[in-house]
């Protein structure tokens, strides 16, 4: 028996209004990733700072480092969103 599936609505076709609340928690669970991936980031600098260098070159070629660094680069490019999530919740604080 095969079920038929209910047709998907985009994400944006009913947007919710966010109140301050949720928009302050949002926040602050944003910025709490932000900060670890930073943290993490440091980490992973300073362990790399003692390998060796073909240590060092053996892991910078491996598939693990890659998804790294992509992630690294998507992730500054999050930095836009966040600060105009920021703004957005500024706004919401002046209501």
């Amino acid at each position: 028996m095969t079920e038929e599936a209910a047709p998907k609505e985009p994400i944006d076709a009913a947007p919710r209004d966010l109140d301050f609340a949720q928009a302050q928690l949002a926040y602050s669970i944003i910025e709490s990733l932000l900060e670890h991936t930073r943290v993490v980031s440091d980490l992973i600098a300073l362990m790399a700072q003692t390998l060796d260098e073909d240590t060092t070159k053996t892991l910078t070629q491996t598939p693990v480092w890659t998804a790294y660094l992509d992630s690294r680069r998507s992730l500054e490019h999050t930095h836009g969103d966040v600060e105009k999530f920021a703004d957005v919740l500024k706004q919401l604080g002046e209501d």
